[in-house]
């Protein structure tokens, strides 16, 4: 029993987001301590924030944090992480596509790591949109080495120190965000443990954003600037080794 931040990025999740909040504080209230939930709404056009705002005058565990427009969907779930105030934080979807019981799986696997990253088996969502996540998993993979097979799943809990250790380093706002968080969470030492989640469903309310043309572009183009400012990181790390032993 400990304390544990359930953080969720919401955008236009007006249909999925009274009944994830019901879900996350009857599933999971229960294995913790002590719960807080925080929504991050990223400039929905819907009543998303406002459905929430309703249930934080009920349930005090509840935290809304809004951002004033969309800001894409790796700043959202960073926002949710930062933001987090107890000791365990994880961080999921509002469109309800996971079974929260599943997160039991995840704080047992704490005992011996300090990230735990769950994957689909199986994944439901339509073809297209697993040829792409199996595509884009393998072209990280092969950029920055083996961080988990299932890098997008949004089943994620980790020990507040990651975020903590993390917190000025991660620059990627848009689909990025997960594959630059595991990187340099391995980069800093983490242990990263991975679960099998076999209580994964198909959406069903609300529309998923990932597929968008300007979601892909600008995944890319994080993904490039974030190659680059590794080079440049080791760069600098190894001109401040060689000055060292020179000046020793």
């Amino acid at each position: 029993m400990t304390s544990l931040t359930v953080a969720m990025p919401a955008y236009n999740e007006g249909e999925n987001i009274r009944a994830m909040i019901a879900d996350t504080l009857r599933v999971v209230g229960p294995l913790v301590a002590d719960l807080e939930v925080i929504v991050v709404d990223d400039g929905s056009r819907d009543d998303t924030a406002a459905v929430v705002k309703r249930l934080t005058a009920v349930h005090p565990q509840v935290r809304l944090v809004q951002h004033e427009g969309n800001k894409g969907y790796g700043t959202a779930v960073w926002t949710g992480l930062t933001s987090a105030t107890k000791e365990l934080i994880f961080f999921t979807d509002a469109d309800r596509q996971f079974d929260l019981q599943e997160i039991s799986k995840l704080l047992a696997q704490l005992t011996s790591a300090d990230l735990v990253v769950g994957y689909r088996k199986p994944r439901r969502d339509p073809l297209m949109r697993r040829l792409n996540g199996k595509g884009w998993s393998s072209l990280v993979t092969l950029l920055f080495g083996y961080t988990a097979r299932d890098i997008d799943c949004a089943f994620k809990l980790m020990r507040r120190q990651v975020v903590d250790h993390l917190r000025d380093e991660v620059q990627s706002g848009g689909a990025t965000f997960s594959a630059e968080f595991l990187v340099r969470a391995k980069r800093a030492g983490f242990f990263i443990a991975e679960v099998p989640i076999h209580g994964h469903r198909p959406r069903v309310a609300g529309s998923p954003t990932g597929a968008k043309p300007a979601v892909i572009v600008r995944a890319f183009k994080e993904l490039v600037r974030f190659r680059m400012q590794l080079w440049r990181e080791a760069r600098v790390m190894e001109q401040t080794k060689v000055g060292g032993e020179t000046a020793v």
